[in-house]
């Protein structure tokens, strides 16, 4: 792996971490976004991830500081991916959109750079002839807070080159992460295929009345020893996120999918509530009442 120059398209909740934490981790950053507002948004969110990673892995300010300053933003993608050795798409979970973009990229991005996608529950062949490199394309995907949750998983399909693969594995294991090669495609990976179910039995027994979100969190967590539930996670995650996958998944007849998605967009999203980054989801924020020592009382 010679990776010297990185670009991130996108600079939503997970954009925005995947760009933060390769930049800590000593490389040159690019990230395209597109337009001044969301370019905006993801700078407060560079800063603030300044004052989780201080907190959360014990990083100083002059690491913090040079992180942030091997950090590039731009609205004009040519620009963006100039000198990129690889592209990390980071954009909406929505199949049109992934592939208007992929067309665009490939008009402008160099004849070396890799195009890696973040997608949490498409797969790569649905969108490697739109790449114009099918060989040098996979999917690349990471968890939400990944300077704790360090896993990536890097998903080859039948054109990858085995090379190629091999050194996205090596990238993901420079950036801090632990990979997780994936040899054969699965929609949602493995992580994905264990959670997704996961939290849509959560959400389901919510619109379906049979209880509430802090008492099904609490049950998980009682019987699971687990650090919080499927609400929490789903803040976490991002509310915009879970819907773009229950809304995605309703359109190809899914219907408690669809439910679901119709659920968080009239309770949640239209409300302003999109989750730990808004400071609001299911719970509010910076001091959740799952955090609370007599929350499983």
């Amino acid at each position: 792996m010679n990776f010297k120059n990185i670009t991130v398209a996108g600079g939503g909740v997970l954009g925005s971490q995947i760009a933060f934490q390769t930049a800590f981790k000593g490389f040159e950053v690019s990230l395209y976004d597109i337009n001044e507002s969301a370019i905006g948004m993801t700078d407060t969110r560079f800063k603030n991830y300044m004052e989780l990673y201080k907190v959360d892995i014990g990083a100083t300010q002059e690491e913090l500081e040079a992180a942030y300053n091997r950090l590039t933003l731009y609205t004009d993608l040519a620009k963006a991916v100039e000198n990129a050795d690889i592209v990390i798409e980071a954009i909406p979970e929505l199949v049109e959109i992934k592939k208007d973009f992929y067309q665009k990229l490939a008009k402008v991005a160099p004849e070396k750079t890799i195009f890696a996608s973040n997608t949490s529950t498409l797969l790569p062949s649905q969108f490697a002839e739109f790449t114009g490199r099918p060989e040098k394309f996979l999917a690349l995907h990471f968890a939400n807070e990944i300077w704790k949750f360090n896993v990536a998983e890097i998903m080859k399909h039948p054109g990858t080159k085995e090379e190629i693969f091999h050194e996205v594995i090596e990238f993901a294991k420079a950036i801090g992460m632990v990979p997780i090669p994936i040899h054969k495609e699965q929609p949602g990976y493995v992580m994905n295929s264990l959670l997704v179910p996961f939290l849509f039995a959560a959400q389901n027994l919510l619109i379906n009345g049979v209880s509430d979100p802090e008492s099904i969190d609490k049950t998980w967590m009682l019987t699971a020893g687990a650090p919080f539930g499927p609400f929490a996670w789903l803040d976490i995650i991002g509310i915009n996120t879970a819907y773009n996958v229950a809304k995605t998944m309703g359109e190809q007849g899914n219907e408690e999918s669809a439910k679901i998605a119709d659920y968080l967009k009239r309770e949640l999203i239209d409300k302003g509530k999109l989750g730990k980054q808004s400071g609001e989801g299911f719970y509010k924020y910076p001091n959740p009442k799952y955090l609370d020592k007599d929350f499983l009382k």
